[in-house]
């Protein structure tokens, strides 16, 4: 796939493809004979996978560390479970944050919504 195939197919820019093949965020891409990248599968599935984790907000840095470790080989196996099991970790902090703030959303909403038939009476 060209790299506007794989821009279109993710939605997401040309550029940022470009930059994150540049800092390490997916692996190098082959190139055709003309010098145009050629993504395959597999370097879809990279794609896929970071724009998954940056929408979830896991840190460039730690992607980065994450897809060098991967290019090390399988002796670095458990560096990368302990990088992903410490983004798990941070995520469900996060995600207990967030339930916490929208039951006092839904706390606060309530009470406008019982103000609002009161007046109405």
């Amino acid at each position: 796939m060209t790299i506007s195939e794989v821009s279109k197919k993710y939605d997401i820019s040309a550029d940022t493809l470009r930059y994150y093949e540049r800092v390490g965020l997916i692996p190098r891409v082959n190139r055709n004979k003309s010098g145009i990248r050629d993504y395959t599968e597999e370097d879809c599935g990279w794609v896929e996978f970071i724009k998954c984790m940056r929408a979830a907000g896991l840190p460039i840095e730690t992607l980065i560390e994450y897809v060098t470790l991967f290019q090390q080989g399988e002796d670095t196996l458990e560096l990368r479970k302990e990088i992903l099991i410490e983004q798990r970790k941070q995520l469900i902090e996060k995600l207990n944050e967030i339930k916490t703030t929208i039951e006092r959303l839904d706390f606060k909403i309530e009470r406008y919504n019982n103000l609002s038939v009161k007046h109405k009476i």
